[in-house]
Protein backbone atom coordinates (compact mmCIF):
# COMPACT_ATOMS: atom_id res chain seq x y z
CA UNK A 1 0.00 0.00 0.00
CA UNK A 2 1.39 3.45 -0.88
CA UNK A 3 2.20 5.96 1.83
CA UNK A 4 -0.62 8.15 0.48
CA UNK A 5 -3.18 5.39 0.92
CA UNK A 6 -1.76 4.44 4.32
CA UNK A 7 -2.12 8.08 5.33
CA UNK A 8 -5.76 8.07 4.24
CA UNK A 9 -6.31 4.90 6.26
CA UNK A 10 -4.70 6.52 9.26
CA UNK A 11 -6.77 9.66 8.98
CA UNK A 12 -9.96 7.62 8.64
CA UNK A 13 -9.01 5.53 11.65
CA UNK A 14 -8.20 8.36 14.02
CA UNK A 15 -10.92 10.77 12.99
CA UNK A 16 -10.67 14.40 13.93
CA UNK A 17 -8.25 14.10 16.83
CA UNK A 18 -6.31 17.27 17.58
CA UNK A 19 -2.60 16.69 17.06
CA UNK A 20 -1.47 20.22 17.85
CA UNK A 21 0.30 18.91 20.94
CA UNK A 22 2.32 15.75 20.51
CA UNK A 23 1.77 13.03 23.11
CA UNK A 24 4.21 10.55 24.57
CA UNK A 25 2.49 7.15 24.60
CA UNK A 26 3.46 3.65 25.61
CA UNK A 27 2.00 0.35 24.39
CA UNK A 28 2.41 -3.01 26.11
CA UNK A 29 2.50 -5.89 23.62
CA UNK A 30 3.55 -9.54 23.67
CA UNK A 31 6.59 -10.95 21.91
CA UNK A 32 5.01 -13.97 20.24
CA UNK A 33 6.34 -14.53 16.72
CA UNK A 34 6.97 -11.24 14.92
CA UNK A 35 4.23 -9.31 16.71
CA UNK A 36 6.50 -6.64 18.18
CA UNK A 37 8.39 -6.07 14.93
CA UNK A 38 5.12 -5.60 13.05
CA UNK A 39 3.68 -3.21 15.63
CA UNK A 40 6.87 -1.15 15.63
CA UNK A 41 6.61 -0.71 11.85
CA UNK A 42 3.03 0.50 12.23
CA UNK A 43 3.95 2.81 15.09
CA UNK A 44 6.58 4.47 12.90
CA UNK A 45 3.83 5.34 10.41
CA UNK A 46 1.54 6.57 13.19
CA UNK A 47 4.31 8.73 14.65
CA UNK A 48 5.19 10.28 11.29
CA UNK A 49 1.62 11.25 10.55
CA UNK A 50 0.56 12.45 14.01
CA UNK A 51 3.70 13.74 15.67
CA UNK A 52 3.04 11.52 18.67
CA UNK A 53 5.74 9.22 20.01
CA UNK A 54 5.01 5.67 21.08
CA UNK A 55 7.33 3.42 23.06
CA UNK A 56 6.86 -0.34 23.23
CA UNK A 57 6.79 -2.23 26.49
CA UNK A 58 7.54 -5.82 25.51
CA UNK A 59 5.73 -8.58 27.37
CA UNK A 60 6.46 -12.33 27.56
CA UNK A 61 4.76 -14.67 25.06
CA UNK A 62 2.92 -16.41 27.91
CA UNK A 63 -0.55 -14.88 28.24
CA UNK A 64 -0.67 -16.01 31.87
CA UNK A 65 2.49 -14.10 32.75
CA UNK A 66 1.28 -11.11 30.77
CA UNK A 67 -2.05 -11.06 32.60
CA UNK A 68 -0.38 -11.24 36.00
CA UNK A 69 1.81 -8.25 35.20
CA UNK A 70 -1.07 -6.25 33.79
CA UNK A 71 -3.16 -6.87 36.87
CA UNK A 72 -0.35 -5.61 39.11
CA UNK A 73 0.17 -2.46 37.07
CA UNK A 74 -3.51 -1.65 36.81
CA UNK A 75 -4.20 -2.34 40.48
CA UNK A 76 -1.45 0.18 41.30
CA UNK A 77 -2.95 2.80 38.97
CA UNK A 78 0.17 2.74 36.79
CA UNK A 79 0.30 5.74 34.42
CA UNK A 80 3.35 4.47 32.50
CA UNK A 81 1.34 2.29 30.08
CA UNK A 82 -1.39 3.93 28.00
CA UNK A 83 -2.46 1.06 25.74
CA UNK A 84 -2.55 -2.64 26.55
CA UNK A 85 -2.64 -5.58 24.13
CA UNK A 86 -5.26 -7.81 25.73
CA UNK A 87 -6.38 -11.41 25.36
CA UNK A 88 -10.00 -12.02 24.39
CA UNK A 89 -10.70 -13.61 27.79
CA UNK A 90 -9.59 -10.67 29.91
CA UNK A 91 -12.40 -8.21 29.25
CA UNK A 92 -14.64 -9.29 32.17
CA UNK A 93 -11.67 -9.30 34.57
CA UNK A 94 -10.08 -5.96 33.68
CA UNK A 95 -13.05 -3.97 32.38
CA UNK A 96 -13.10 -1.50 35.27
CA UNK A 97 -9.51 -0.49 34.52
CA UNK A 98 -10.12 0.44 30.88
CA UNK A 99 -11.71 3.37 29.06
CA UNK A 100 -15.12 2.88 27.44
CA UNK A 101 -14.50 3.06 23.67
CA UNK A 102 -18.16 2.96 22.61
CA UNK A 103 -18.51 6.61 21.61
CA UNK A 104 -15.03 6.93 20.10
CA UNK A 105 -15.50 3.92 17.80
CA UNK A 106 -19.12 4.36 16.76
CA UNK A 107 -18.01 5.32 13.25
CA UNK A 108 -16.18 2.01 12.62
CA UNK A 109 -17.51 -0.59 15.04
CA UNK A 110 -20.06 -1.85 12.52
CA UNK A 111 -17.25 -3.20 10.33
CA UNK A 112 -16.20 -5.78 12.92
CA UNK A 113 -17.67 -9.21 13.63
CA UNK A 114 -20.51 -8.51 16.11
CA UNK A 115 -19.65 -11.57 18.24
CA UNK A 116 -16.10 -10.32 18.76
CA UNK A 117 -17.30 -6.84 19.67
CA UNK A 118 -19.76 -8.45 22.09
CA UNK A 119 -16.95 -10.43 23.72
CA UNK A 120 -15.16 -7.15 24.54
CA UNK A 121 -18.27 -5.40 25.82
CA UNK A 122 -18.87 -5.58 29.57
CA UNK A 123 -21.97 -4.04 31.15
CA UNK A 124 -22.55 -2.01 28.01
CA UNK A 125 -18.98 -0.68 27.88
CA UNK A 126 -16.70 -1.52 24.94
CA UNK A 127 -13.41 -1.97 26.77
CA UNK A 128 -11.22 -3.23 23.90
CA UNK A 129 -11.06 -3.01 20.11
CA UNK A 130 -10.32 -6.27 18.27
CA UNK A 131 -6.90 -6.33 16.59
CA UNK A 132 -6.97 -9.90 15.28
CA UNK A 133 -8.90 -13.03 16.08
CA UNK A 134 -7.56 -16.51 16.64
CA UNK A 135 -8.54 -20.15 16.46
CA UNK A 136 -6.02 -22.98 16.33
CA UNK A 137 -5.86 -25.69 13.72
CA UNK A 138 -3.95 -28.88 13.05
CA UNK A 139 -0.79 -28.34 11.03
CA UNK A 140 0.34 -31.44 9.15
CA UNK A 141 3.26 -32.38 6.94
CA UNK A 142 1.53 -33.06 3.64
CA UNK A 143 4.79 -34.35 2.15
CA UNK A 144 5.14 -37.03 4.82
CA UNK A 145 1.49 -38.05 4.70
CA UNK A 146 1.74 -38.41 0.93
CA UNK A 147 5.03 -40.30 1.24
CA UNK A 148 3.38 -42.96 3.42
CA UNK A 149 -0.05 -42.91 1.79
CA UNK A 150 -1.89 -41.46 4.78
CA UNK A 151 -4.98 -39.25 4.79
CA UNK A 152 -5.22 -36.23 7.10
CA UNK A 153 -6.72 -37.52 10.38
CA UNK A 154 -10.30 -36.77 11.34
CA UNK A 155 -10.13 -38.33 14.83
CA UNK A 156 -7.62 -38.12 17.65
CA UNK A 157 -6.97 -41.86 17.41
CA UNK A 158 -6.28 -41.56 13.69
CA UNK A 159 -3.83 -38.76 14.44
CA UNK A 160 -2.04 -40.92 17.02
CA UNK A 161 -1.82 -43.93 14.70
CA UNK A 162 -0.56 -41.90 11.74
CA UNK A 163 1.89 -39.97 13.90
CA UNK A 164 3.28 -43.17 15.40
CA UNK A 165 3.77 -44.91 12.05
CA UNK A 166 5.43 -41.96 10.33
CA UNK A 167 7.57 -41.20 13.36
CA UNK A 168 8.86 -44.76 13.50
CA UNK A 169 9.53 -44.99 9.77
CA UNK A 170 11.24 -41.61 9.58
CA UNK A 171 13.45 -42.47 12.54
CA UNK A 172 14.35 -45.76 10.91
CA UNK A 173 15.33 -43.75 7.82
CA UNK A 174 17.70 -41.59 9.88
CA UNK A 175 15.48 -38.74 11.16
CA UNK A 176 16.29 -39.44 14.80
CA UNK A 177 14.80 -36.22 16.20
CA UNK A 178 11.34 -36.39 14.63
CA UNK A 179 8.20 -36.63 16.75
CA UNK A 180 4.62 -37.37 15.80
CA UNK A 181 2.78 -34.52 17.52
CA UNK A 182 3.65 -31.32 19.36
CA UNK A 183 1.28 -29.05 21.25
CA UNK A 184 1.29 -26.64 24.21
CA UNK A 185 1.59 -28.74 27.35
CA UNK A 186 3.11 -26.32 29.83
CA UNK A 187 1.08 -25.42 32.92
CA UNK A 188 -0.35 -22.12 31.67
CA UNK A 189 -3.30 -20.68 29.74
CA UNK A 190 -2.24 -22.47 26.56
CA UNK A 191 -2.85 -25.84 28.20
CA UNK A 192 -6.34 -24.71 29.15
CA UNK A 193 -6.96 -24.06 25.44
CA UNK A 194 -5.56 -27.43 24.33
CA UNK A 195 -7.35 -29.43 27.01
CA UNK A 196 -10.64 -27.63 26.42
CA UNK A 197 -10.37 -28.75 22.79
CA UNK A 198 -9.67 -32.38 23.74
CA UNK A 199 -12.60 -32.46 26.14
CA UNK A 200 -15.16 -30.50 24.10
CA UNK A 201 -14.40 -32.48 20.93
CA UNK A 202 -14.97 -35.69 22.92
CA UNK A 203 -18.40 -34.68 24.19
CA UNK A 204 -17.09 -33.81 27.66
CA UNK A 205 -18.42 -30.26 27.90
CA UNK A 206 -16.49 -27.02 28.31
CA UNK A 207 -15.32 -26.98 31.96
CA UNK A 208 -18.05 -24.58 33.12
CA UNK A 209 -21.18 -24.36 30.98
CA UNK A 210 -22.75 -21.04 29.90
CA UNK A 211 -25.39 -21.40 32.65
CA UNK A 212 -22.66 -21.67 35.30
CA UNK A 213 -22.83 -25.44 35.80
CA UNK A 214 -19.46 -27.03 36.60
CA UNK A 215 -19.35 -29.89 34.11
CA UNK A 216 -15.70 -30.92 33.91
CA UNK A 217 -15.92 -34.00 36.15
CA UNK A 218 -17.29 -36.58 33.72
CA UNK A 219 -16.15 -39.80 32.05
CA UNK A 220 -15.74 -38.35 28.56
CA UNK A 221 -13.59 -35.50 29.84
CA UNK A 222 -11.40 -37.91 31.82
CA UNK A 223 -11.03 -40.24 28.84
CA UNK A 224 -10.00 -37.31 26.62
CA UNK A 225 -7.19 -36.28 28.97
CA UNK A 226 -6.06 -39.88 29.50
CA UNK A 227 -5.80 -40.28 25.72
CA UNK A 228 -3.25 -37.47 25.53
CA UNK A 229 -1.41 -38.75 28.60
CA UNK A 230 -0.61 -41.93 26.66
CA UNK A 231 1.08 -39.84 23.97
CA UNK A 232 3.67 -38.27 26.29
CA UNK A 233 7.00 -39.91 25.57
CA UNK A 234 5.40 -41.94 22.77
CA UNK A 235 4.42 -39.61 19.90
CA UNK A 236 5.03 -36.39 21.85
CA UNK A 237 8.34 -35.62 23.56
CA UNK A 238 8.46 -35.62 27.36
CA UNK A 239 9.52 -32.00 27.05
CA UNK A 240 6.14 -31.06 25.58
CA UNK A 241 4.99 -30.66 29.19
CA UNK A 242 7.07 -27.46 29.19
CA UNK A 243 6.16 -26.28 25.67
CA UNK A 244 4.31 -23.09 24.93
CA UNK A 245 3.47 -21.85 21.42
CA UNK A 246 6.99 -20.89 20.43
CA UNK A 247 8.61 -24.12 21.65
CA UNK A 248 6.08 -26.13 19.65
CA UNK A 249 6.71 -23.99 16.60
CA UNK A 250 10.47 -24.39 17.01
CA UNK A 251 10.24 -28.18 16.81
CA UNK A 252 7.79 -28.00 13.91
CA UNK A 253 9.64 -25.39 11.89
CA UNK A 254 12.92 -27.31 12.03
CA UNK A 255 11.13 -30.26 10.45
CA UNK A 256 10.97 -32.39 13.58
CA UNK A 257 7.22 -32.97 13.91
CA UNK A 258 4.57 -34.64 11.75
CA UNK A 259 1.65 -32.77 13.35
CA UNK A 260 1.36 -29.59 15.41
CA UNK A 261 -1.51 -27.80 17.09
CA UNK A 262 -0.99 -24.06 16.90
CA UNK A 263 -2.52 -20.68 16.06
CA UNK A 264 -2.57 -19.00 12.62
CA UNK A 265 0.56 -16.91 13.27
CA UNK A 266 2.69 -20.05 12.78
CA UNK A 267 1.53 -20.37 9.16
CA UNK A 268 3.45 -17.42 7.73
CA UNK A 269 6.51 -18.23 9.84
CA UNK A 270 6.38 -21.86 8.72
CA UNK A 271 6.50 -20.69 5.12
CA UNK A 272 9.36 -18.27 5.72
CA UNK A 273 12.65 -18.61 3.87
CA UNK A 274 14.37 -19.85 7.04
CA UNK A 275 11.84 -22.66 7.60
CA UNK A 276 12.65 -26.30 6.95
CA UNK A 277 8.97 -27.00 6.26
CA UNK A 278 8.32 -24.19 3.78
CA UNK A 279 5.78 -25.42 1.24
CA UNK A 280 5.57 -28.84 2.88
CA UNK A 281 2.54 -28.45 5.15
CA UNK A 282 -1.16 -27.71 5.23
CA UNK A 283 -3.69 -26.91 7.95
CA UNK A 284 -7.07 -28.41 8.80
CA UNK A 285 -9.63 -28.34 11.64
CA UNK A 286 -8.60 -30.13 14.82
CA UNK A 287 -9.70 -33.76 15.13
CA UNK A 288 -12.59 -35.01 17.26
CA UNK A 289 -13.11 -38.21 19.27
CA UNK A 290 -15.17 -40.12 16.69
CA UNK A 291 -15.13 -37.81 13.68
CA UNK A 292 -18.82 -37.07 14.11
CA UNK A 293 -18.51 -34.22 16.60
CA UNK A 294 -17.99 -30.59 15.68
CA UNK A 295 -14.30 -29.59 15.75
CA UNK A 296 -13.64 -27.61 18.90
CA UNK A 297 -10.96 -25.00 18.38
CA UNK A 298 -10.65 -22.62 21.30
CA UNK A 299 -11.62 -19.06 20.49
CA UNK A 300 -8.65 -16.75 20.89
CA UNK A 301 -7.79 -13.28 19.73
CA UNK A 302 -6.02 -10.11 20.81
CA UNK A 303 -7.34 -6.63 21.31
CA UNK A 304 -6.25 -3.17 22.39
CA UNK A 305 -7.47 -1.34 25.47
CA UNK A 306 -6.83 2.15 26.80
CA UNK A 307 -5.91 2.44 30.47
CA UNK A 308 -8.16 4.69 32.51
CA UNK A 309 -4.99 5.87 34.24
CA UNK A 310 -3.50 7.20 30.99
CA UNK A 311 -2.77 10.93 30.92
CA UNK A 312 -3.13 10.89 27.12
CA UNK A 313 -6.43 9.12 26.56
CA UNK A 314 -7.40 10.98 23.38
CA UNK A 315 -4.13 10.15 21.64
CA UNK A 316 -4.23 6.61 23.02
CA UNK A 317 -7.70 6.07 21.54
CA UNK A 318 -6.43 7.37 18.19
CA UNK A 319 -3.59 4.85 18.38
CA UNK A 320 -6.00 2.00 19.12
CA UNK A 321 -8.23 2.95 16.21
CA UNK A 322 -5.23 3.06 13.89
CA UNK A 323 -3.76 -0.30 14.94
CA UNK A 324 -7.14 -2.02 14.65
CA UNK A 325 -8.09 -0.32 11.37
CA UNK A 326 -8.83 -2.13 8.13
CA UNK A 327 -5.55 -1.07 6.53
CA UNK A 328 -3.38 -2.27 9.39
CA UNK A 329 -5.37 -5.48 9.80
CA UNK A 330 -4.83 -6.20 6.11
CA UNK A 331 -1.09 -5.77 6.52
CA UNK A 332 -1.16 -8.01 9.59
CA UNK A 333 -2.95 -10.70 7.61
CA UNK A 334 -0.53 -10.41 4.69
CA UNK A 335 2.64 -10.34 6.78
CA UNK A 336 1.79 -12.40 9.87
CA UNK A 337 -1.07 -14.63 8.64
CA UNK A 338 -3.25 -13.49 11.54
CA UNK A 339 -7.01 -13.50 11.17
CA UNK A 340 -8.75 -10.14 10.70
CA UNK A 341 -11.65 -9.09 12.88
CA UNK A 342 -13.20 -7.11 10.02
CA UNK A 343 -15.54 -9.24 7.92
CA UNK A 344 -14.82 -7.57 4.56
CA UNK A 345 -11.16 -8.59 4.65
CA UNK A 346 -12.09 -12.25 4.16
CA UNK A 347 -13.21 -11.30 0.66
CA UNK A 348 -9.97 -9.43 -0.09
CA UNK A 349 -8.31 -10.97 -3.16
CA UNK A 350 -4.81 -9.91 -2.12
CA UNK A 351 -5.14 -11.60 1.25
CA UNK A 352 -6.57 -14.75 -0.33
CA UNK A 353 -3.65 -14.88 -2.77
CA UNK A 354 -1.00 -14.34 -0.09
CA UNK A 355 -2.64 -16.54 2.56
CA UNK A 356 -4.73 -19.14 0.71
CA UNK A 357 -5.62 -20.91 3.95
CA UNK A 358 -7.30 -17.83 5.43
CA UNK A 359 -10.75 -17.90 3.75
CA UNK A 360 -11.13 -21.54 4.84
CA UNK A 361 -10.16 -20.64 8.41
CA UNK A 362 -13.11 -18.28 8.78
CA UNK A 363 -15.60 -21.05 9.71
CA UNK A 364 -13.06 -22.50 12.16
CA UNK A 365 -13.05 -19.38 14.31
CA UNK A 366 -16.74 -18.64 13.76
CA UNK A 367 -17.59 -22.01 15.34
CA UNK A 368 -14.80 -21.86 17.93
CA UNK A 369 -15.61 -22.68 21.54
CA UNK A 370 -15.09 -19.85 24.05
CA UNK A 371 -13.33 -20.39 27.33
CA UNK A 372 -15.70 -19.87 30.28
CA UNK A 373 -14.54 -16.33 31.03
CA UNK A 374 -17.90 -14.67 30.44
CA UNK A 375 -19.72 -16.85 32.97
CA UNK A 376 -16.96 -17.00 35.62
CA UNK A 377 -16.13 -13.29 35.24
CA UNK A 378 -13.41 -12.08 37.62
CA UNK A 379 -12.85 -15.64 38.85
CA UNK A 380 -11.85 -16.94 35.42
CA UNK A 381 -8.12 -16.73 36.00
CA UNK A 382 -8.42 -18.96 39.08
CA UNK A 383 -10.74 -21.35 37.23
CA UNK A 384 -8.28 -21.67 34.38
CA UNK A 385 -5.29 -22.07 36.69
CA UNK A 386 -6.97 -24.87 38.62
CA UNK A 387 -8.02 -26.55 35.37
CA UNK A 388 -4.63 -26.46 33.69
CA UNK A 389 -3.00 -27.66 36.93
CA UNK A 390 -5.32 -30.69 37.10
CA UNK A 391 -4.60 -31.52 33.46
CA UNK A 392 -0.84 -30.99 33.80
CA UNK A 393 -0.74 -33.20 36.88
CA UNK A 394 -2.46 -35.94 34.90
CA UNK A 395 -0.16 -35.65 31.89
CA UNK A 396 2.84 -35.70 34.25
CA UNK A 397 1.68 -38.95 35.87
CA UNK A 398 0.56 -37.38 39.13
CA UNK A 399 -2.84 -39.02 39.54
CA UNK A 400 -5.40 -40.19 37.01
CA UNK A 401 -7.62 -37.87 35.04
CA UNK A 402 -10.68 -39.13 36.91
CA UNK A 403 -9.06 -38.40 40.27
CA UNK A 404 -7.78 -34.98 39.28
CA UNK A 405 -11.02 -33.86 37.66
CA UNK A 406 -12.98 -34.96 40.72
CA UNK A 407 -10.70 -32.84 42.90
CA UNK A 408 -11.04 -30.00 40.41
CA UNK A 409 -14.83 -30.12 40.68
CA UNK A 410 -14.56 -29.74 44.45
CA UNK A 411 -12.17 -26.79 44.09
CA UNK A 412 -14.33 -25.06 41.49
CA UNK A 413 -17.48 -25.59 43.54
CA UNK A 414 -15.78 -23.95 46.52
CA UNK A 415 -14.52 -21.11 44.33
CA UNK A 416 -17.97 -20.53 42.84
CA UNK A 417 -19.73 -20.26 46.19
CA UNK A 418 -23.27 -18.99 45.76
CA UNK A 419 -22.57 -17.74 42.25
CA UNK A 420 -19.83 -16.85 39.84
Amino acid sequence: MTLFLRTLTLCAAIGAADFAVAAELSLAANTTGKNVNFIREQLDIFEKETGHRVSLVTMPPSSSEQFSQYRLWLAAGNTDVDVYQTDVIWAPQLADQFVDLTEATKDVVGDYFPTIIASQTVNGRLVAMPMFTDAPALYYRKDLLEKYGKAPPKTWDELAATAKEIQEKERAAGQADIWGYVFQGNAYEGLTCNALEWIKSSGGGQIVEPDGTISVNNEKAAAAVERIKEWIGAISPQGVLAYQEEESRGVWQTGNAVFMRNWPYAYALGNGDDSAVKGKFEVMPLPTATGGEEPSSTLGGWNLSVSKYSDEQEAAIALVKFLTSKGVQKQRALQLSQLPTIAALYDDAEIAAAQPFMPSWKPIFQSAVPRPSAVTKVKYNEVSSKFWSAVHNTLSGDGTAAENLELLEVELTELKGDSW
